[in-house]
């Protein structure tokens, strides 16, 4: 990360304010990357394939004497099936429930004209929440487009501020964070100063291991796989056995996990089990194995695992 990482405690002399961020946007806008940014360190999965962020992950850091809660949503889009419409349905929920919306805008694939991006402005315009435009990779689009996208935005919404940054690289990460701190209700802290994620080690565990497959897989696999943490076993010794089962919905798929003789699974394996040792800081004992859920989109369970409602309608 090359922001700077925000102070760990705050000043006890002075008060305190705390509230929720939620960022929004298109998928693949970069909210996921820009989190870990404004931790400070790791708390979302990052990967090429859109709508990868499912349900609501939420990123904890300090600036000065508040404490920033941000919500990472899934991506907004037209949705057409059912896990898409709930996936949205997330994202809107979660800035709903914020004390400031942040819309991520990629300023090298929008246009200022694009039905969606209207769209999102419009469904803003008329949120009570307090909204900033945050336009992200303006190290890749040239100077003319961000000032049209800018003022395209803010005719159509107001939104108290407008950066330009880049999320993988930290530019103008730290104003946008001193902003958002700037903007937080007065209260106590809502989670001890220590705590960066709001995600239980089995959760986080599935997410880290769905990361490592897609980032293997690329586009040989849909993105409606899933991975769920079965089983979470401390052993004597201090170490984890966990067992994951990798979702996917027809056999074919089976076969592309596995890989020949078993060693993509084996790569995707060692790669999981090193991150989730670092994340968690244990030492894991990391069991995958692959089953085929035919439907599994349409199964409630599946949808309450991941925490998102299941839509009525398909």
């Amino acid at each position: 990360m090359t922001s700077e990482i925000p102070t760990a405690t705050p000043n006890e002399n002075a008060g305190t304010s705390a509230g929720f961020v939620a960022l929004i946007g298109a998928p693949n806008a970069g909210k996921s990357t820009l989190l870990n940014q404004l931790v400070g360190q790791k708390v979302a999965i990052v990967t090429h394939k859109a709508q990868t962020t499912r349900q609501r992950i939420r990123g904890i850091t300090i600036e000065g004497n508040s404490q920033l809660v941000f919500v990472d949503t899934p991506g907004i889009f037209k949705p057409k099936r059912r896990l898409d419409k709930a996936m949205v349905s997330a994202a809107w929920g979660g800035a709903d429930e914020a004390d400031v919306t942040a819309l991520i805008v990629d300023a090298t694939r929008t246009r200022a004209d694009h039905e969606g991006f209207v769209a999102i402005l419009r469904s803003l315009a008329n949120s009570k929440t307090p909204c900033l435009l945050v336009l992200n990779k303006v190290d890749e689009a040239p100077r003319e487009k961000l000032l049209e996208l800018a003022a395209a935005a803010n005719e159509i919404c107001r939104f108290e501020e407008t950066f330009m940054i880049s999320a993988l690289k930290g530019d103008g990460v730290p104003a946008l964070r001193k902003k958002l701190a700037s903007m937080m209700p007065e209260g106590p802290f809502l989670y001890p100063a220590d705590q960066v994620v709001d995600l239980s080690q089995r959760l986080l565990a599935s997410e880290i291991t769905r990361e490592k497959l897609y980032l293997r897989m690329h586009d040989e696999l849909p993105y409606a796989t899933t991975v769920e943490t079965e089983g979470w076993t401390e052993r004597k010794d201090g170490s984890v056995k966990i067992d994951q089962v990798i979702y996917v919905e027809r056999a074919s798929q089976k076969a592309i996990v596995l890989g020949r003789g078993g060693q993509a699974i084996k790569i995707i394996g060692q790669s999981a089990r090193e991150e989730i040792e670092e994340a968690l800081g244990i030492k894991a004992h990391l069991f995958l194995f692959v089953k085929v859920r035919e439907g599994w989109g349409n199964d409630p369970e599946r949808y309450r695992m991941m925490g998102l409602d299941f839509p009525k309608q398909g």
